[in-house]
Formats: C-alpha cells, structure tokens, sequence
C-alpha cells in the first residue's frame, strides 16, 4: 500500500494484496478485495488470501473489515484473528454478501458490531 501521501482516502487498488498481521508480527495472508455496502458506501469486508504457497491452496475468507488496523510501520494490516479463528468462522455459501443471516451470525462470530446498523 503506497504511504506517500499524507491524505486519509486510499484507492481499493492500493488495498488488494496488502499483507496482514497478527499483533506479533506474523504474516497471516494478505487482502484479495473488499466488500463495500452499497448503501451506506462503509467497507464491509476485506476477502483475505490465507494459506497456501504462492496463491496455489490458498482460500479466501471475508472477515469483517472492523477487524484490521492499518499500521504504517508495518505497511499493512494488524489484526487479532488467527488462522484457526477463520477456520472456525461460520460456513458461508456462494451468495454469502447476499446471506444477512450469515453477516450476522460472523460479525457475532468475530465480536464486532454490524457495519449496518
């Protein structure tokens, strides 16, 4: 993610492939894309890459974006989610953006309120 400006907007181009971070400092995946509301405009959810090698065996997870912090010493994002938390989060189905039930159920999963509402 490009820091060179001192601006608070960042373009989602610049999001994707972001690398996250546990809080010690362990590389957990990185951001394929976010999720915005179409409503209220609010990122929803960041998709992250996690596992695998070199993007083969790699699975993607939305996880809520409430739980990133961006740290500009790390040039990415911290969370606390581990592998296993993702691993234990709600199934989700193909049209899970769709599944509010789901939403709910993930945002409860994770400890963070809803983004929509």
């Amino acid at each position: 993610m490009d820091n060179s400006t001192n601006g608070s907007l960042v373009s989602s181009a610049d999001v994707d492939g972001t690398n996250v971070y546990t809080r010690d400092g362990a590389s957990i995946g990185s951001i394929d894309h976010v999720m915005i509301d179409k409503q209220s405009g609010k990122v929803a959810y960041a998709v992250m890459g996690f596992g695998g090698f070199l993007g083969m065996g790699e699975e993607h997870q939305p996880v809520p974006w409430s739980k990133l912090t961006y740290d500009t010493n790390m040039n990415g994002f911290v969370t606390d989610i581990t592998e296993q938390d993702v691993k234990g989060a709600p199934a989700r189905n193909d049209d899970w953006h769709a599944d509010r039930d789901w939403e709910r159920r993930t945002h409860d999963y994770y400890g963070v309120p809803h983004y929509w509402g």
